[in-house]
């Protein structure tokens, strides 16, 4: 059995070994092309526990280790309402990588179950980000750090066309509306789920998957099957005919060509093509 401490050095080993291509690479990617960390930043590491929020913090942590550019992190984890198993989990892993997280309470879980009717989801994902934007805003920093990927930003793509009506991104930088001179950034923005799967099961690492129990209840009865689940399963069926179906729509939204479309919006401003044909 590995000690602990043989454990924390193989899966940092391994972010820059093995995984340099698929993950490493990656994250240096984004950082420098959508500039995500500046001098003199300050950033808060959100973790939730899951796979991607815990790998967020060990690139972070190699970041520190190997970067020029000088910044301060935190890395922090509101309990929103985890069971007791949940939450030991949690602290178990923390230990085990070597991540110093700050933990702080929320009432999310409950609260959302009540006030967000047919989508707690929505309304959880919403105010989380709030808590950890003010927990963040307490500790000195001046962006939040979440742990979304590729293949959340492709479903994201994907969900706004079939279920909204229209095509929506997710954004890899945000500036917040609610706090003043606060970004939210997505340095995990360029790797895929698969590839942080990967690396996971090459670790031999176990995380905490959603610890909602309204989600738990759900698929308990039988509903739990969401319309991201569902994007996620066309895409692993469009990759059988075509393995860079992900490759290619994710690089699809960094090349829209809005000359070719009849109309689009920005803000709240909607626009025709036929203003061109006004002048």
């Amino acid at each position: 059995m590995i000690a602990q401490d043989d454990k924390k050095a193989w899966v940092e080993r391994s972010i820059i070994t093995k995984f340099r291509k698929t993950i490493w690479a990656p994250f240096l990617e984004a950082l420098r092309i959508y500039k995500l960390v500046s001098e003199g930043d300050k950033i808060a590491v959100c973790i939730s526990g899951g796979k991607d929020s815990m790998l967020l913090a060990k690139l972070f942590q190699e970041l520190k280790r190997h970067s020029e550019v000088e910044f301060g992190v935190e890395y922090i984890c509101m309990d929103p309402g985890y069971n007791e198993e949940n939450a030991k989990k949690i602290e178990y892993n923390a230990a085990l990588l070597g991540v110093p997280i700050k933990f702080f309470k929320s009432d999310v879980f409950e609260a959302a179950s009540i006030v967000g009717g047919e989508s707690p989801c929505y309304m959880c994902a919403r105010m989380r980000r709030g808590y950890l934007y003010a927990r963040a805003h307490e500790l000195g920093c001046n962006k939040i750090a979440l742990g979304h990927h590729r293949s959340d930003v492709i479903e994201t793509t994907l969900m706004g066309m079939f279920y909204g009506g229209q095509i929506q991104g997710m954004m890899p930088r945000i500036r917040s509306a609610n706090f003043q001179g606060m970004e939210l950034i997505r340095p995990m923005y360029c790797i895929s789920e698969e590839d942080i799967a990967h690396w996971r099961d090459y670790n031999g690492l176990e995380f905490i998957a959603c610890a909602c129990s309204f989600t738990a209840r759900l698929q308990q009865n039988g509903q739990g099957r969401s319309v991201r689940q569902e994007m996620k399963e066309l895409v692993k069926e469009l990759k059988k005919r075509n393995p860079d179906v992900e490759k290619s729509i994710f690089k699809s939204i960094h090349n829209v060509q809005l000359d070719t479309l009849p109309g689009y919006k920005t803000g709240q401003t909607r626009h025709s093509f036929l203003e061109r044909f006004e002048d």
